[in-house]
């Protein structure tokens, strides 16, 4: 006898209500809560089924897309024939939870790449010293004249706090922000995954043909992975900027491609880990109103 799921969520649903029972110390009450929807993607080449993510409704499209262009499937949006919900026979319920992907280039080769990498990812992860170097060698370090002055780091970590609707109800999801040089937001995606927040906003910039993006800030709700610079090495990303700590191997990855990580970003500060050259004080500190090194 199989689980018998009994959340009815709708397609395309971010987040669901759900009656709870509230504790704080000795009063209870019953609420109605909103929890985040984590639900799987099958991602299909040519009709072919090639791998299930877990995520949250939304943006798929762009998911995949950035889901592709990370992992070296596409170089740009005109390798992309279709990116569509695949609706399923006649009849039958569209749970909205499969994309199929027509390719212009070759498919074959395309799915034998991405089986590789998702098999790698899934299995024993990345291998240390070895994959940073293999990933060095297809992927040259980032070169970007890119200055960010050190107020704006707390003006991205504001608008991004004010920019998520659904983790304002849930509590639940991470989040990818994209900024310009000037600090203005660009593109916002949440996801239960920090993962596919990155990749939303990454092929959110691929279907609107506006790569690479080396003159652009990322940051993200959460730790700073390898995964999540790896991304943003291949989106040619100069900086990058976590709520959370950064791993080892985001560090060495960072140094490695001339690449700004920034960690523990709150209002009142934030931690340099890689590639402070790019931070200067505010030119309105200066008397000549020439940036300069934090």
């Amino acid at each position: 006898m199989g689980l018998d799921l009994k959340l009815d969520i709708s397609t395309s649903a971010s987040s669901v209500p759900h009656p709870i029972l509230k504790v704080r110390g000795a009063e209870t009450s019953h609420r109605e809560d909103q929890i985040a929807v984590e639900e799987p993607l099958e991602i299909r080449l040519a009709g072919m089924s090639l791998a299930v993510t877990m995520r949250t409704p939304g943006d798929d499209e762009e998911l995949v897309a950035g889901l592709l262009f990370s992992e070296g499937a596409i170089a740009s949006a005109d390798d992309l024939d279709v990116v569509a919900r695949y609706r399923g026979p006649e009849g039958e319920r569209d749970s909205g939870n499969v994309i199929n992907v027509l390719l212009r280039g070759d498919v074959t080769a395309a799915r034998k790449l991405l089986r590789r990498n998702f098999i790698a990812a899934s299995s024993c992860g990345v291998c240390g010293k070895s994959t940073i170097d293999a990933i060095g060698q297809s992927l040259p370090p980032v070169t970007s004249d890119l200055m960010a002055p050190a107020s704006l780091f707390g003006r991205i970590a504001r608008a991004m706090n004010e920019a998520q609707p659904i983790f304002g109800k849930t509590g639940g999801l991470h989040a990818a922000g994209l900024f310009d040089s000037e600090g203005r937001l660009v593109v916002l995606r949440e996801d239960i995954g920090r993962h596919n927040a990155v990749d939303k906003v990454v092929g959110h910039m691929v279907l609107a043909h506006r790569m690479p993006l080396d003159r652009y800030t990322l940051m993200v709700s959460g730790r700073a992975s390898f995964e999540i610079m790896q991304k943003a090495l291949k989106a040619r990303l100069p900086v990058v900027a976590a709520v959370s700590a950064p791993s080892s191997m985001a560090v060495q990855m960072a140094l490695a491609s001339d690449m700004t990580l920034v960690g523990f970003l709150r209002e009142g500060g934030f931690n340099v880990y890689a590639g402070a050259h790019r931070i200067v004080s505010d030119a309105a500190e200066s008397p000549d109103h020439s940036p300069r090194r934090v």
